[in-house]
């Protein structure tokens, strides 16, 4: 049975699903009046980050007893050798951080962390009802607006193949309220800049919103209280989705300039493409969504336990489970370690191009990667079930950073000891460094908590 509800909800993921994005208001005169917003790419991969692949392989005798024995230290990226699976960002180390020590055990663990680990909560299969706050993405993107607020790509799957089309995200823009997001590159292509590949399907749509509208609020007038109040939201979205429209028209022309060109492999959904051409056809969305304005945040999953690796460098041959990896699966003779190595590595040549693109961009007296931020982080911690008390990432931060965290490999202290930083603080950080002075975002650590340990606020030793 097709009720008005569903109808509505279909049609919000076929025109974007914008009605998920509560506040839509004052959008488009704020990102006019910021010239040069700061820009944010999250990619968020699976299986964990395995502590000792983070280390740095010129680590002094004490640094190395440090980093194993989990004492908090610091040393400088400029005079150590980067890990081999690193090491396509070497020219870049001025620009890059290794954030070692902070613990996320507030977050759902396991082999899928769902919305959790970009929302600081536990959440568990039942995603939707779990969903206590609009995730670090969708905070951030509310500091920085434009014309599609937040971007959610991801590149996941069922093992065998690939997921196709517009689905289910893993971002929210705020309690219960589940993002999606572009399974595949041509859709997110055809999604993202439809104003110039086709505007006379825009039109059409905009004619089908008014008339939604038009039904919608003529259904209104019979409710009242909770009903009244939802159909009232469907209605603003609905609005809010032709008025994107409008406004992205409006940019054609940037559009137009900064337009990727995907391989014709990627069409009807790219079942034939490896998962590197796959990434690659992503990596060059993102790049563009960021270069021609429609979005300053984007959140992309690489991969998780279920997406296939096909075509791997050195493994062309195997169907690599990125599952059977964590449990100890070798392929082509290689030690799992290694070929979680070369997965990572296929990721860093990914945020290489990204970074490349955006020097290349004049933006004021730099470039757009001056105002940019890159976050690679696990979503489950520090292995394939983890555990959550921590979550080495590497973060890539342009000139115009306002954090204290470029050229430096820091070790905070370990998980339930004085000093010891959470993801929530982490968050808080990126939140109070750019504007939002909320006290502290996420969920508490219980461990910490027991302890009577300090835990809210940002990381004031990173704080710019």
């Amino acid at each position: 049975m097709t009720t008005r509800r569903n109808f509505l909800k279909n049609t919000m993921m076929t025109t974007g699903g914008l009605a998920i994005l509560p506040s839509f208001s004052n959008i488009f005169a704020a990102s006019k009046a910021n010239k040069a917003p700061h820009r944010f790419i999250f990619i968020r991969k699976s299986n964990g980050n395995l502590p000792k692949q983070f280390s740095l392989p010129s680590f002094s005798v004490q640094q190395k007893t440090m980093d194993q024995k989990k004492k908090p230290f610091e040393a400088d990226l400029d005079k150590h050798e980067l890990p081999k699976w690193l090491r396509a960002l070497e020219p870049y180390k001025a620009n890059m951080s290794i954030l070692h020590g902070v613990s996320a055990e507030m977050s759902q663990g396991g082999h899928f962390s769902y919305s959790s680990c970009m929302g600081a909560f536990k959440c568990g299969r039942d995603v939707l009802t779990n969903i206590k706050r609009a995730t670090i993405d969708f905070e951030i993107a509310r500091m920085f607006p434009s014309p599609f607020g937040h971007v959610e790509l991801s590149l996941t799957g069922n093992y065998s193949s690939f997921r196709k089309g517009i689905v289910s995200g893993y971002s929210a823009s705020g309690p219960q309220q589940r993002n999606y997001c572009y399974a595949d590159p041509m859709t997110a292509y055809n999604e993202l800049f439809k104003s110039v590949t086709n505007p006379g399907a825009v039109n059409s749509e905009n004619m089908l919103l008014d008339y939604l509208r038009d039904q919608e609020t003529k259904n209104v007038k019979g409710l009242d209280g909770t009903e009244r109040l939802k159909l009232s939201n469907h209605i603003e979205s609905l609005q809010a989705v032709k008025r994107r429209n409008i406004e992205v028209a409006k940019m054609s022309g940037v559009i137009k300039k900064h337009l990727p060109t995907l391989d014709k492999i990627h069409e009807n959904g790219g079942s034939n493409a490896t998962t590197p051409q796959k990434q690659q056809g992503m990596t060059d969305v993102l790049i563009a969504a960021l270069i021609s304005g429609l979005t300053n945040v984007v959140t992309y999953t690489i991969d998780e336990l279920s997406t296939p690796y096909r075509g791997l460098p050195g493994y062309e041959g195997d169907n690599i489970s990125v599952h059977a990896i964590g449990h100890n699966e070798s392929y082509g003779g290689n030690a799992p370690e290694d070929t979680r190595d070369t997965i990572k590595a296929g990721h860093i040549a990914q945020i290489e191009k990204i970074i490349k693109k955006l020097k290349a961009v004049p933006e004021g007296n730099g470039n757009m990667f001056d105002n940019t931020t890159i976050v690679y982080m696990p979503e489950s911690g520090a292995g394939h079930h983890g555990p959550q008390n921590e979550m080495p990432m590497v973060i890539m931060s342009g000139d115009n950073t306002r954090l204290d965290i470029n050229g430096r490999f820091i070790r905070l202290p370990f998980h339930g000891e004085e000093g010891h930083k959470t993801m929530g603080n982490w968050y808080t950080t990126l939140l109070n460094a750019w504007g939002n002075p909320m006290k502290h975002y996420g969920d508490l650590d219980l461990t910490m908590s027991r302890k009577k340990l300090p835990q809210l606020g940002s990381i004031k030793q990173i704080m710019g």
